[in-house]
């Protein structure tokens, strides 16, 4: 049990860092989130964290290394918890996409997309493709941003999602056919 002035010593400290690293590590959750206010929230239980194990803190490492390591844990289990709120085996999600003989439904056949634009050097482009991504349920796409941007290995992403192999990829086919949808609407409709 902490004694009052090593309370207060560990508040005053903590009270620094808010200072000193907010704006980096709310920076840095809301890049892995995509959401304000899950990001402020993880921000605020990086924190409160720190706080709750301060005396586990022995100064060999940058304060701002160790709270990147406690806001790393937290932005995990914040997916982990999501990923177990998707539901993975929902039918009407892939009604939505296919017929009962598990065609394609007219409407959402995929369609061709020109293979000579270079669509990522096009900013606009960009932006759609992130505005369909916000749309995504977080599970997926940290999924999404893990695979194809992050380049990160399929069993690291399993094991930081707390997920099988089998649902990892459910999870990926389900967000690209999302992504198609999304960017068939705003973009390649225009």
């Amino acid at each position: 049990m902490k004694h009052g002035s090593e309370t207060l010593n560990a508040s005053a400290i903590i009270k620094t860092w808010v200072e000193l690293y907010t704006d980096s590590l709310y920076s840095w959750a809301l890049h892995k989130t995509s959401k304000k206010e899950t990001a402020e929230d993880l921000v605020q239980d990086t924190f409160l964290a720190a706080l709750q194990s301060f005396d586990k803190f022995e100064g060999r490492s940058n304060p701002k290394t160790w709270l990147f390591a406690i806001l790393n844990n937290k932005i995990m289990d914040h997916y982990r918890s999501n990923m177990n709120k998707t539901v993975l085996g929902d039918a009407a999600f892939m009604n939505a996409f296919f017929d009962n003989v598990e065609h394609w439904r007219a409407e959402e056949t995929p369609k061709f997309w020109n293979e000579d634009i270079h669509l990522l050097d096009n900013v606009e482009f960009q932006n759609t493709l992130n505005s369909c991504m916000k749309k995504l349920p977080e599970s997926w796409n940290a999924a999404v941003q893990s695979k194809y941007l992050e380049e990160k290995k399929s069993e690291l992403i399993c094991q930081e999602l707390n997920i099988t192999m089998t649902n990892y990829w459910q999870v990926l086919h389900r967000a690209k056919l999302q992504l198609r949808k999304c960017l068939n609407l705003n973009w390649f409709k225009k």
